[in-house]
């Protein structure tokens, strides 16, 4: 079973040759055959006479996706931390000075935040943070049409009339996740972040679930996990282990910095998975994660590995350790638990935070199984 693929050719010479000479009109460059096929399934939609309805979602969410592009493009070096939680706290609610401190402590190390820009725990993050540290990503709603006051206006908010284009920068733009008490979004968030992590669709980050000392937010959700959904077989055990609770912003903090104190990023190459690493991994560290967690490992073992070709094509972190692996591409939440480990036994508590230049692509394109293609550097699909 392989998804639908774009095509580069149109079918009609003629059409396809003035393509050709669009192209060549707007300056060629490396990504002229990506553009090529984004023209040809536009045409194509046209020559099935989609209905006009389906042509304004596909036109709005591309124009939706390059405003993105274009406001995240202000500092991609610096990694981010996305905020979740309800428009509904109020500023006298535990949660909202919760929210406030963890935001705070997280620029103290250099990080930014990512909110909905909308009230309650999305404005407190931002107050935290400061505006010059936070981006928005806002919903156009029926009885909600502008951001905060706090960020409305500023450069570094993206307003959104999809939610499913705002999800999909949600994920592409983080490194890392905080979720605070909050209704159904909140909720559906949680879900969907954790949905794409144990189906490998978007790649390991930390989670961090955080409500103030006394509530039971988050440890009835966790018994409604464990009881419900892991008592039952609907998830694995290890998939409890993707996140963590804490009322404690500092322990928060910490735990988010922690995930990249030796893990750095990751891509496939072919049928390897490739870790970078901040600094080289010693002999006893490699030795300690084979035994530990032989069971993800297809076929050989983990091993300290070259830059590959693909890499050096790519110019993708080429200075950076790695270590390899032939990964059963099923053992999400396990391969999540490995970094964790590697962390553990060999992070680094000054390790810059990751930069933010990920694709969110996670495994080579179907037509070039072998080659390597996808640049992938750590996280959607």
């Amino acid at each position: 079973m392989s998804a639908p693929r774009a095509r580069s050719v149109f079918g009609d010479g003629a059409v396809d040759s003035l393509i050709t000479q669009l192209l060549h009109a707007v300056g060629e460059d490396n990504n002229d055959d990506m553009i090529r096929r984004l023209i040809v399934t536009a045409l194509e939609m046209d020559a099935e006479d989609v209905d006009r309805l389906e042509l304004k979602i596909a036109s709005q969410t591309l124009v939706e996706m390059l405003n993105a592009y274009k406001v995240f493009s202000a500092d991609p070096g610096r990694a981010k931390v996305t905020v979740f939680g309800s428009a509904r706290t109020d500023p006298a609610d535990p949660d909202y000075a919760l929210a406030r401190d963890f935001s705070a402590a997280i620029a103290e190390r250099d990080w930014m935040i990512i909110s909905g820009a909308g009230p309650g725990i999305m404005t407190a993050a931002i107050e935290g943070a400061g505006v010059e540290n936070s981006y928005g990503v806002s919903i156009v709603l029926p009885f909600e049409s502008r951001a905060a006051d706090i960020i409305d206006g500023d450069p570094k908010l993206a307003v959104f009339r999809y939610f499913f284009t705002r999800k999909l920068f949600f994920m592409k733009e983080s490194d890392a996740y905080a979720l605070f008490p909050g209704g159904f979004g909140t909720l559906d968030e949680a879900f969907e972040m954790l949905t794409l992590m144990q189906t490998g669709k978007t790649y390991p980050a930390p989670i961090v679930l955080l409500d103030a000392e006394g509530s039971n937010y988050w440890n009835g959700w966790e018994r409604f996990v464990e009881e419900s959904l892991a008592g039952n077989g609907m998830v694995s055990p290890a998939d409890t282990s993707l996140y963590l609770h804490t009322h404690d912003p500092v322990e928060a903090v910490d735990y988010v910095c922690h995930f990249y104190s030796c893990f750095h990023s990751m891509r496939y190459v072919g049928k390897r998975l490739i870790l970078r690493t901040h600094h080289p991994v010693s002999d006893d560290t490699v030795a300690a994660l084979n035994a530990e967690f032989a069971d993800i490992v297809a076929a050989g073992s983990i091993e300290v590995v070259p830059t590959t070709e693909a890499e050096v094509n790519d110019d993708d972190h080429v200075h950076l350790p790695r270590l390899g692996l032939q990964f059963d591409n099923r053992s999400f939440a396990r391969l999540h638990e490995m970094i964790q480990r590697l962390n553990d036994l060999h992070g680094a508590d000054d390790a810059a935070p990751l930069a933010h230049d990920l694709v969110h692509d996670l495994q080579p394109m179907p037509e070039e199984p072998d080659s390597g293609g996808s640049t992938s550097t750590h996280q959607t699909n």
